[in-house]
């Protein structure tokens, strides 16, 4: 015999007497009971009824909304499916709610509905007549829930409405009191907290606990007409600013993947609570919350979100680097070290840290940096520390160096970065650093050809270091510095080893981003390497995967490379239009230094495509930006390689009459490459059709000379005959 009990929830307890004595009494009974929780009788067996998943609600919405307007489909176009969909993972899947939006159908279209939900109780108000009352709103849905939970229950249930992405238990227990532990599980057996296991790599498994969203607003709208909000928002705040602040060092180290984790997974509360700091003008809270999430923001490559919040910080508080400037004062422990409230140079560090950090993301607002007041603040920057200054040792003091070198004193990086890693080998404690400041130091002395053997031993150094550490992020970039110097020396296949090994430890850690940039690099070295179509494939594969990520650094390497390659082999048309969509979708192609590059490509294509003026004209631009202070630091070779393409030009234009200054050109860029210099495919590919385009004209006298006079010219007069 079966009985069925519908909706006990209000009479639980009556029920469950009931139901035991009926067992009791009649051993082949079955009992089937409905109810928002357990009836807790001997001998239950719980059967969940999960909300609906998105192809069932889908279903549920196309059937009820055609009841309401005939003729509706959930799929009629793009615009109406995803807003269909929207409804259904907004409505989290509740059949009623659902059946109360399609009915909004015979008025609204859904996007209207889907925009609406912000304020879905006074939308969804329109139900069924037939129904039982509680059952004709969503807010009567809802309201029936929450009368009959006990006061600590709704207590719990307010407080746990200030969380974004859920909770574990020991966030719950500290924004909502004591209460919690009790309160969660009754709350999940009400059917109110949805309850999941999850499993942490350092701690192993424990239990996740979040709100739908629709009970997640209600639960929200009863906390603030408690006057409870502000006391749970602070209670929030407070406890994930500790959990980022004892999180962050664990990224330096063996349980960096779980730090990882741990931090995506609570990264929406994160968000939400440096939200409140900010909405609050709580410039401590602020400080410390951000500075503890640079690390994982850099290594989850989210730059253009981390400058938005770094904006919004930086107006909280005095700018550390207005005119006059004020000297810094060493500062041995991290800004977060300890909880806020910081004072004297601890926070006069942080806010400093926070706009260095600020300029760490300035590929994301080039144009920005180029200001004069930016340049200005620059030079500041440049001037308020000293070398080898303890915070210059570790992120984000570290980036001091950028603005140095932005700022255009080149002669003082090698002096900095020396000092830097001597501060590092003396201070007990400072291994990570040492071996981040070592990997920094490889990566400026890889630019140039005499300095790549000691950019490779400090590589090695750090590689070892990192190693030791257990740090993946860091062995990964430290490959990445010894394969930059491996390619100044021409070492391609030692070079792509190295990348290789790289990407493999940042794939192992999700750094998708990072693994980006390795492989174009990668692709790029096996285009000089002597596998040109793996090369290929690899820039290929990078520009499909990454094209609408925003400002990943990939896709502009990849597409410059590919670019010369195209040229190389005769595809002129496909490098210019990679070059065209380069220049459209980044605005690092307007920067001084990447600008000059895409320059001098844009102007070897015209000249193999024979608009030789055009070549000029770009050569001339390209010839501008040389005396950049940042391009004489990362591309030394840069000025020589755009004489050479000029040169191709200058031999077929005004009927060969400038063929001479071609030739001078060539001899001037050859007495100016740097030392040791390896030229690179497009570089000895440009030389050579130089050569013999101005040859062909000249004669091999008159080249000779030509070409002897232009060795003792300076890059300046060198360029005037461009």
């Amino acid at each position: 015999m079966l009985i069925v009990l519908d909706n006990c929830e209000h009479v639980v307890d009556a029920a469950a007497r009931l139901t035991e004595e009926l067992l009791a009494r009649c051993p082949h009974l079955t009992v089937l009971a409905t109810s928002r929780e357990p009836l807790g009788v001997p001998g239950e067996s719980l059967r969940p009824v999960e909300p609906l998943s998105e192809p069932a609600a889908l279903r549920l919405l196309a059937d009820r909304g055609a009841a309401a307007r005939p003729g509706f489909r959930t799929d009629a176009d793009e615009d109406t499916a995803a807003a269909c969909a929207e409804i259904c993972r907004r409505l989290d899947g509740l059949p009623l709610a659902i059946e109360l939006a399609a009915a909004r159908l015979r008025m609204l279209t859904p996007r209207q509905i889907a925009d609406r939900l912000d304020d879905r109780f006074r939308l969804l108000s329109s139900g069924s007549r037939t129904v039982l009352p509680r059952q004709q709103t969503l807010r009567a849905v809802v309201d029936w829930s929450w009368d009959l939970l006990d006061a600590d229950e709704r207590e719990v249930l307010g407080r746990l409405s200030v969380f974004a992405g859920g909770c574990d238990l020991t966030a719950a227990e500290a924004v909502c009191g004591p209460a919690a532990l009790d309160a969660l599980g009754s709350l999940v057996d009400k059917s109110l907290v949805v309850a999941a296991p999850v499993t942490d790599r350092q701690t192993g498994e424990g239990m996740r606990y979040r709100l739908l969203e629709t009970v997640a607003e209600y639960a929200g709208e009863r906390l603030a007409e408690t006057g409870g909000r502000a006391a749970a928002e602070r209670a929030h705040l407070t406890h994930y600013r500790e959990f980022a602040r004892t999180t962050d060092p664990l990224l330096r180290g063996p349980h960096q993947l779980a730090a990882i984790e741990r931090l995506e997974r609570e990264y929406e509360n994160l968000r939400t609570a440096l939200r409140h700091a900010i909405a609050e003008r709580d410039e401590q809270e602020a400080l410390s919350l951000s500075l503890s999430l640079v690390w994982y923001w850099q290594m989850r490559d989210l730059r253009v979100e981390a400058r938005n919040w770094f904006v919004e910080i930086m107006a909280l508080g005095p700018d550390p680097f207005a005119e006059p400037v004020r000297p810094a004062r060493p500062v041995w422990e991290r800004c977060t070290a300890a909880p806020p409230p910081m004072t004297g140079e601890t926070l006069a560090e942080a806010r400093r840290g926070v706009h260095l950090a600020h300029l760490a993301c300035m590929d994301t607002e080039l144009d920005a940096w180029q200001r004069p007041a930016a340049q200005s603040k620059l030079r500041v920057i440049a001037a308020t520390y000293e070398p080898g200054m303890p915070q210059t040792c570790r992120s984000p003091g570290v980036l001091w160096f950028f603005a140095v070198l932005l700022a255009g004193d080149v002669e003082r990086l090698r002096e900095i970065q020396d000092a830097t890693v001597r501060t590092c080998r003396e201070t007990p404690g400072y291994e990570w650093e040492l071996a981040g400041t070592l990997q920094m130091r490889a990566n400026m002395l890889a630019n140039r050809t005499d300095w790549a053997g000691d950019a490779t031993r400090d590589a090695d150094e750090s590689l070892e270091i990192y190693g030791r550490l257990g740090d993946a992020w860091g062995m990964a970039e430290a490959l990445s510095g010894r394969a930059e110097a491996r390619e100044r020396t021409g070492e391609f296949q030692l070079a792509a080893a190295d990348y290789r090994a790289a990407a493999e430890h940042a794939e192992r850690l999700g750094a998708h981003a990072q693994v980006d940039v390795l492989d174009a690099r990668l692709g790029s070295v096996l285009v000089e390497a002597g596998e040109p179509e793996e090369g290929e494939r690899i820039l290929r594969d990078v520009i499909e995967r990454t094209r609408g990520t925003g400002h990943n650094g990939a896709l502009p390497a990849a597409r410059l490379h590919l670019a010369g390659w195209l040229g190389m082999t005769g595809r002129t048309a496909e490098a210019g239009e990679q070059l065209r969509l380069l220049r459209e979708e980044f605005s690092i192609a307007h920067f001084v230094v990447f600008d000059a590059f895409i320059l001098s490509a844009e102007a070897w294509l015209a000249t193999l495509e024979d608009r030789h003026e055009e070549c000029l004209a770009k050569a001339r631009r390209s010839l501008e930006r040389v005396d950049d202070p940042l391009s004489a630091a990362i591309a030394p070779h840069m000025g020589s390689s755009f004489l050479t393409i000029a040169a191709m030009a200058l031999a077929r234009v005004d009927g060969g009459r400038r063929a001479a200054d071609g030739a001078r050109c060539i001899g001037a860029a050859d007495a100016l490459l740097p030392a040791g210099h390896v030229a690179y495919g497009m570089e000895r590919d440009a030389r050579l059709w130089a050569v013999e385009r101005v040859r062909a004209v000249l004669g091999a006298e008159a080249y000779e000379a030509a070409y002897t006079e232009g060795g003792g010219l300076s890059l300046e007069e060198a360029a005037a005959l461009v």
